[in-house]
C-alpha cells in the first residue's frame, strides 16, 4: 500500500511538472541526465570512472535545463558542485562567443595604458624641455591636466616613443661641430 501511494505521489509530481512551462524539457533533461549516469556508472571498472569529454558535455547540457535546486538529488554519480561546474564552463563559453569578435585578433590582456593624447603631452614636453627628468614630467602633467600619473608610466613612454634626434632642429650637434671644427683647425 505504501508502495502504490509513494508511486501516485511522483506520478502526480511528474504531470505537476509537465504542465507548467517548461516542465517537459526539465523531466526530459532529469531523465537524461540519471540515465547517463547510470550509463557511466555501469561501466567496467574497479573505482571512480574517468569521465570523457563526451560525458562532460552531456552532463552539463543536461544541466542547462535542470532547475538548480533539483541538482543536488540528480548528482548520484557527480557531485552537485562539478555539475554546476560544467553549466557555468558551458555558460562562460556561450557568453565569450556571444561577445567576442572572432575576426579581430586577440587583444592582449592587461590594462591599455596611458591614452594617445597623454603621450602625446608627455613627448611635446620633454622636446621643449629636455633637461626634465622623468619625476619632473609627471608633476607637471599632474599639475596642467589634473591627470595623476606615476614617473614609471612616463619613463616607459619616453622609452617607447622619445627619440632625441626628433626635436625638429636643423644641423648637426654639438658633438658633430665642433669635431668638424677640430678638422677644420
Amino acid at each position: 500500500m505504501r508502495d502504490v501511494l509513494i508511486l501516485a505521489v511522483h506520478l502526480l509530481v511528474t504531470l505537476a511538472k509537465l504542465l507548467r512551462p517548461g516542465g517537459v524539457r526539465a523531466v526530459a533533461a532529469e531523465s537524461l541526465l540519471l540515465k547517463h549516469q547510470l550509463l557511466i556508472s555501469n561501466r567496467s571498472r574497479q573505482r571512480a570512472p574517468n569521465l570523457t569529454s563526451v560525458d562532460r558535455f552531456v552532463l552539463g547540457l543536461a544541466t542547462l535545463f535542470v532547475r538548480p535546486h533539483r541538482l543536488p538529488k540528480l548528482g548520484v554519480l557527480v557531485r552537485p558542485a562539478t555539475l554546476l561546474r560544467f553549466h557555468q564552463a558551458l555558460v562562460d563559453r556561450k557568453y565569450r562567443r556571444l561577445f567576442s569578435s572572432s575576426p579581430s585578433p586577440r587583444r592582449k590582456p592587461g590594462p591599455l595604458g596611458p591614452s594617445a593624447e597623454l603621450i602625446a603631452a608627455i613627448i611635446a614636453l620633454k622636446y621643449r624641455n629636455s633637461h626634465f627628468g622623468c619625476v619632473r614630467i609627471a608633476q607637471q602633467i599632474t599639475r596642467a591636466f589634473g591627470v595623476e600619473i606615476d614617473k614609471d608610466v612616463v619613463r616607459r613612454v619616453l622609452a617607447k616613443h622619445y627619440r632625441p634626434g626628433d626635436s625638429g632642429t636643423t644641423g648637426p650637434s654639438w658633438l658633430t661641430f665642433i669635431a668638424h671644427a677640430k678638422d677644420s683647425l
